[in-house]
């Protein structure tokens, strides 16, 4: 038999703890649901309206439309930028550079054949007449 290491029973601890806040919160929930039902129906539009969910609608509710929106923006510009960024952990600087022989784009900092100083005319041609003898 393994004995237990000192991570796996701190995991326990956290799970049982995790556990037992969980349980008080739904005990308090169930204890004062009246009160939470009541502030959330004030809080959100639904009471004292003229009527049924008017208040959510013209209110709170008109609110999800333009959360939404702004989600998918988000995802979108995170997706776009991951895409496109080195793949260098934890660089943001847009790659342009594919690493011959793998799946990684890298930018001019990080890969291994493109000065960082810029690259003089001779280099250019030099490195042109490189890729035309291996081809």
């Amino acid at each position: 038999m393994v004995p237990e290491t000192g991570g796996s029973q701190s995991k326990r601890v956290g799970l049982g703890l995790l556990l037992v806040l969980v349980v008080a919160g739904l005990a308090v929930l169930i204890v004062f649901f009246a009160f939470v039902r009541h502030w959330a129906a004030v809080h959100t539009g639904t009471l004292n309206e003229s009527g049924p969910y008017y208040g959510f609608w013209s209110g709170f509710g008109s609110d999800l439309g333009e959360a939404t929106l702004i989600t998918a923006v988000g995802i979108g510009v995170y997706t776009g930028v991951r895409k496109v960024n080195c793949h260098t952990k934890g660089c943001w600087r847009i790659s342009h550079h594919a690493l011959e022989g793998t799946p990684y784009h890298l930018c001019r900092h990080h890969h291994p054949d493109v000065p960082t100083k810029g690259a003089s005319h001779e280099q250019i041609l030099e490195q042109h007449r490189k890729y035309l003898e291996a081809q």
